[in-house]
Formats: C-alpha cells, sequence, structure tokens
C-alpha cells in the first residue's frame, strides 16, 4: 500500500508538469469588441489605441498595436479588433467630434473632448496608468464596454 502511494504521488505531479509544458493547438487568436458609450450623436469619429504594454500608453500612437478613427454610424459605436494573440491589452479612445485626428485640449492641456479607457478606471488629475486599463484577451470573442467620460 506504502509503496502504490509512493510511485502515484511521485507520477501525479510529473503528469501534470510535463502537460502544462506542451503547447495547445488550435485557436491562438481572439477577437476584441468594444462599445463606447456616451456618445450622443453621430457627429465625428471614435479614434482608438490598442497598447499591449505601459510602453506609450495611454497617448503615444506609435507605441500602439493598432490605432485608428472610425466614422461614428451609431450612439453606441462597436469597434471589433480581431486576430489578437491572447495577452493583455490597454484600450485608449476618445470621440473626435470635429474629425481632426486629435483629443483636442484647452490652453491648460484639459481635454475638451470625451476620452475612456478600457476597464472604465475613474480619471481626476491625469491619464490612468496601463495597470488600471488592462484586460485580459483570452477566448475566441472579448466584449467590453468603454464609457465615455470629461473632465
Amino acid at each position: 500500500m506504502t509503496k502504490k502511494f509512493l510511485v502515484s504521488s511521485f507520477l501525479l505531479p510529473l503528469i501534470g508538469t510535463l502537460s502544462a509544458s506542451f503547447p495547445v493547438y488550435g485557436n491562438t487568436t481572439s477577437n476584441l469588441t468594444f462599445e463606447v458609450n456616451g456618445v450622443s450623436d453621430r457627429k465625428g469619429q471614435i479614434c482608438f489605441s490598442l497598447f499591449s504594454s505601459s510602453r506609450g500608453f495611454p497617448s503615444s500612437g506609435n507605441d500602439a498595436v493598432q490605432k485608428q478613427c472610425v466614422k461614428i454610424t451609431d450612439t453606441n459605436p462597436r469597434i471589433t479588433i480581431n486576430n489578437l494573440a491572447p495577452s493583455t491589452y490597454a484600450v485608449a479612445v476618445f470621440w473626435d467630434d470635429n474629425s481632426d485626428g486629435q483629443l483636442n485640449r484647452n490652453f491648460l492641456g484639459v481635454p475638451t473632448e470625451k476620452f475612456g479607457f478600457s476597464s472604465n478606471p475613474v480619471v481626476r488629475t491625469g491619464p490612468p496608468k496601463f495597470g488600471e486599463s488592462a484586460i485580459l484577451v483570452t477566448g475566441k470573442n472579448v466584449i467590453i464596454s468603454i464609457k465615455l467620460q470629461s473632465i
């Protein structure tokens, strides 16, 4: 009985370790869909940047995995980003109501257009950190909601 217990207590963890070290084949990409809430009319466009790390988040579009502006056709626009590798991402969006491709600011540097982030962190004195906006994108389809806000 003791010999049987020793063998099974040795083999079970070994089998678990081996199975965890082999890659899982199949669908290795995910889709991220985000709905933008807070758009009151169809004027302008929604601009977004998708980041896979804190580098450049949230304002440097050059460091984004993907950035794009999409014309508003609905008051709750839905945008889908396809074929993402499973990972942690953060999304920064703004409602570019004058369609100039920039988040406009006043003379103090405060945004004059509405903006939002994945995970909807509260923004008081400056933009959130990547970790405050991070979302885990795994599985086939991930759907989130981003609420626009203004200061």
